[in-house]
């Protein structure tokens, strides 16, 4: 008999060698859109429409005089851009944080459920695979990071890292931007938390570390699922789910404090989890856990509702009905407060459940709260020194 790890061995396996997805069909009576297969192996959704913003929609077509066959498979391509500051501004009351850091345009993770696609819309480009495969780096980004904190007026408060893109996506590897901004932050003194589903976050243990002795530096690790193949279809380029829990346990035992953040929640696909997956990041070492609901803003509804019929076509309508319980019979409800949770029987049970296993395990309550008596403005070259410093 098998163990379990050589039938999950020979699961993965069996994926490599099936050929992806074919197209979804329509839903509902609705024009199904989308890419062919090969031309979108390795990502996550499934089409490639126009962004909202655009005067015109492009649709493929073979007209006989070419076929799409001979288009080529969408690849990744970075542009850089110049930006003026780096430190964006929120007053969402249902956020913890006022303020963060994304160096990333775009993620090749392609998580299909990620509600930072509809923001390529602003760049012209599509919310679905260009999202995934157009990526935009602010190379400058340390720099405009020192030059904001260096100003007088600036008040310190608690930066986010993740909240957007993720930091530590496939890229940095090639640009150390995320690295090179930690940088900055410790030598400023100035408090950080992260947000990431990357192992390449361990690669910086060296800065977190001692930034997490003074209190200036946490990590959330997002875990979406403990099954291979469901992590594979749905965030094809992030760490598998053995990898995050992994880098739990490595960040832990650095001494950094570290969160699993079981997000998002997507009813009847994954949400029957969560028991497991706080057990399992207990066990790594984490220290804090949250989560969020599926959230569908904006063209996320349409991606994700395509992205169901081809990979789960049998559950597609099950799902949706439960996500429209939780939002009034709307795909998604704004309202402050309500976004991240839903509201209704669905909603609270999950709420309930996920409570309680968080209370069981010491996971619940109010997180560590890092602080800002660190922070200071490190003397530039020729700057004359305080007299009374």
């Amino acid at each position: 008999m098998k163990t379990r790890s050589e039938r999950i061995m020979g699961r993965l396996a069996e994926e490599r060698r099936a050929p992806p997805p074919a197209l979804p069909p329509a839903l509902d009576g609705e024009a199904g859109t989308g890419v062919e297969a090969d031309r979108r192996r390795g990502r996550g959704a499934v089409s490639n429409t126009a962004g909202r913003f655009e005067p015109a929609a492009r649709v493929l077509f073979d007209d006989g005089w070419q076929t799409l066959e001979d288009l080529p498979p969408f690849r990744t391509e970075v542009t850089e851009e110049r930006a003026r500051t780096i430190i964006t501004r929120n007053q969402s009351p249902d956020i913890a944080f006022d303020r963060s850091i994304n160096a990333y345009r775009g993620c090749e993770h392609g998580c299909i459920y990620c509600f930072a696609r509809p923001t390529h819309a602003y760049q012209g480009l599509s919310a679905g695979l260009d999202f995934e495969t157009k990526l935009f780096v602010k190379p400058d980004a340390p720099e405009l990071l020192a030059r904001e904190l260096s100003q007088p007026s600036y008040k310190p408060r608690v930066i986010a890292m993740g909240t957007n893109t993720d930091p530590y996506q496939p890229i940095e590897r090639r640009y150390e931007l995320t690295r090179r901004i930690l940088e900055v932050l410790a030598d400023f003194g100035h408090p950080v938390g992260i947000v990431t589903k990357s192992a390449l976050v361990v690669r910086d243990i060296d800065i977190l570390g001692p930034m997490a002795e003074k209190g200036l530096a946490k990590v959330a690790i997002s875990m979406t699922t403990l099954d291979p193949h469901l992590s594979r279809t749905m965030e094809p380029r992030a760490a598998s789910p053995h990898v995050r829990l992994g880098t739990i346990r490595r960040l832990a035992d650095a001494g950094i404090p570290t969160a699993v953040l079981t997000a998002p929640l997507i009813p009847a696909l994954n949400d029957m989890e969560i028991e497991r997956i706080l057990d399992a990041a207990k066990a790594a070492g984490a220290s804090e856990a949250g989560y969020v609901m599926l959230r569908l803003p904006l063209e996320i509804a349409d991606l994700f509702r395509e992205w169901l019929v081809a990979n789960f076509p049998d559950k597609a309508r099950h799902v949706l009905n439960l996500i429209r319980q939780m939002h009034g019979g709307k795909d998604y409800d704004s309202t402050f407060g309500r976004r991240g949770r839903g509201e209704g029987p669905y909603a609270w049970t999950v709420g309930r459940r996920f409570e309680i296993a968080a209370r069981r395990l010491g996971l619940a309550g109010r997180g560590l709260k890092l602080t800002t008596e660190h922070f200071r403005h490190p003397k530039q070259a020729g700057e004359q020194l305080d007299l009374f410093a």
